[in-house]
Order: structure tokens, then C-alpha cells, then sequence
């Protein structure tokens, strides 16, 4: 079995999606997109921690599939 722990997630300001990304340190991710897009960007958890692989699947789909 698979080891999940990505976490998969969107970066908003407002209701207006940013980026959306994988990572397994979501404060850290978070943190380092407050520095390129502003304070003011809120980083929004998609589903629950999935294997790497997927992650990347769900990515490259353009984060549309949960």
C-alpha cells in the first residue's frame, strides 16, 4: 500500500484560485506563498493525504478531480 502523506491544495485570495499545488508541509507551503503573493492569500486543504503518485496525477490534471 501506497504511503499517503501529500497533501493536495489550492492558494486563493478571495474567492480567486492562485496556485494549486502539492506538498506534505502545508504551514511551511503556506508560508512561502504569503511571501510571493501577499499576506493576504489563504492556502485551502483538498481532500484527505493521498500517495505521492497521486498527488502528482492530480496535478498535472490541473487540480480538478478530488
Amino acid at each position: 500500500m501506497a504511503n499517503r502523506n501529500t497533501n493536495r491544495y489550492h492558494i486563493k485570495c478571495g474567492n480567486k484560485i492562485l496556485h494549486r499545488g502539492i506538498t506534505n508541509d502545508l504551514e511551511r507551503r503556506h508560508k512561502e506563498h504569503r511571501q510571493r503573493y501577499g499576506g493576504d492569500v489563504i492556502i485551502v486543504k483538498i481532500g484527505p493525504k493521498v500517495s505521492r503518485e497521486s498527488a502528482l496525477r492530480w496535478e498535472r490534471e490541473g487540480g480538478r478531480r478530488v
